[in-house]
């Protein structure tokens, strides 16, 4: 598949490091509140991040001040107003905020991962399914697919009788694992993970933990939300404080 990028206005930094393949320059992200008089609400004012391979970078600050908003700038669910998201793309350096959408499409589809808190799913659509779509999308064999969420579901102790079933009936912590089966069903060079463990049992807590390690260990890049002092200590490398 071929794709083209758009000119950017500016280099990548030549300061990076070697092992870098996330840059997040000085975004800035406003949100106006149209139907509040045109209300201007600041949240990331200036905020830049650089992430190597195999680390793992915990966002920590309290509700409200810019975390989830910087992390969907991350994954361009929210265009900034200023700022570069360079992002290690198939061995080339791209801005995310100058990407048209079927270009965003595919550095999401081979490189960048995302686990949200909550699941959007269609009605009637199997969990084995939703979870094994990014790899269908991919072009993986179905039953390659089917068989690598199958062992996902099975480490996060999602009974069986469920996977033929819709999510759209499932508990947080059953949605939550079909989440995290989605996302690490590939093997993307770039995770984001908004609070993973949040509706999770400490036995659920423990393998997503260990998912989070292997990946890791194999030159993953994590960015993440964790509200749980047991995971972040565990996980993650630094802390981004906002």
């Amino acid at each position: 598949m071929t794709y083209s990028v758009l000119p950017t206005p500016t280099a990548v930094p030549a300061a990076l490091p070697a092992a870098a393949s996330l840059h997040a320059a000085k975004l800035y992200k406003t949100f106006t509140l149209h139907h509040q008089g045109g209300a201007q609400i600041p949240v990331l004012q200036g905020v830049s991040l650089t992430v190597q391979a195999g680390e793992c970078v915990a966002l920590q600050g309290p509700s409200g001040s810019g975390k989830s908003t910087f992390m969907r700038s991350l994954y361009a669910n929210y265009r900034i107003d200023a700022g570069q998201i360079w992002v290690k793309h198939q061995n080339t350096w791209v801005d995310l905020a100058q990407l048209p959408p079927h270009d965003l499409l595919h550095v999401r589809q081979h490189t960048i991962g995302y686990v949200s808190q909550f699941l959007r799913v269609i009605p009637r659509v199997p969990a084995l399914e939703v979870a094994a779509e990014p790899l269908l999308d991919l072009g993986y064999e179905p039953e390659l697919a089917y068989d690598t969420v199958r062992n996902l579901f099975a480490q996060l102790h999602l009974p069986e009788r469920l996977w033929s079933l819709s999510p759209t009936t499932f508990s947080g912590g059953e949605k939550q694992r079909v989440n995290i089966a989605r996302a690490f069903a590939v093997n993307y060079p770039i995770l984001l993970l908004d609070e993973p463990t949040s509706a999770l049992d400490a036995e659920n807590r423990e393998v997503v933990m260990q998912l989070i390690e292997a990946r890791k260990a194999g030159g993953c890049t994590m960015v993440g939300i964790f509200h749980d002092d047991e995971v972040r200590d565990r996980v993650c490398d630094r802390r981004l404080p906002f």
